[in-house]
């Protein structure tokens, strides 16, 4: 009788954003992401929209905001794809949809979201969050002034996940693109 051993599918860390603009705290989440998890590849979504920050203007239009990031990522010296994969889906942008692309495309991966503290808290209303939260294993950064640990423990609770991680040790940054932005203006 002989027993194959099914073979764990190499993780891949997604970090979606708009990166209006690319700075320190999000390559820093970069950093910490390619080396001290066992994610086989990191890649930064830029998304050309949030549908939660529609109206509301991005200062860059979505190509520049792209040759952005992927000049800081080279800059940076870090081994992480910038994807402009939602460039090429239709809109509205959704978190599930760009995911489930991704893995009927490449099914021999696993894809992890990867988000701050901040967006964890309101994840269960997100388009089709429920799905999201069974579908995809979630990486959660901390962000200052959240602590994300008590939502994160009701979501276990509440939802059937595949899983939540918090990394509460990272190192974090206070930095937001909201900031920066406001300081240019």
């Amino acid at each position: 009788m002989c027993f194959f051993r099914r073979r764990k599918k190499p993780q891949v860390a997604l970090l979606f954003g708009s990166f209006n603009p690319i700075h320190e705290g999000h390559l820093a989440i970069l950093r910490y992401l390619t080396m001290q998890t066992k994610a086989a590849e990191v890649r930064l979504v830029v998304s050309p929209q949030s549908p939660f920050k529609a109206g509301q203007g991005l200062v860059d239009n979505a190509e520049k905001r792209l040759e952005d990031a992927r000049e800081a990522v080279s800059d940076a010296g870090l081994a992480v794809k910038v994807s402009d994969v939602e460039f090429h889906l239709p809109e509205p942008w959704y978190t599930i949809d760009t995911l489930r692309f991704l893995q009927q495309k490449e099914p021999d991966k696993e894809f992890v979201l990867v988000m701050g503290g901040d967006n964890i808290v309101s994840v269960d209303r997100w388009y089709k969050g429920d799905e999201l939260l069974r579908e995809f294993q979630i990486w959660v950064y901390p962000r200052p002034g959240t602590d994300a640990t008590q939502f994160i423990n009701r979501l276990n609770a509440n939802y059937p996940t595949k899983g939540i991680v918090y990394f509460a040790d990272a190192p974090q940054n206070p930095i937001s693109s909201t900031e920066i932005r406001s300081r240019m203006q």
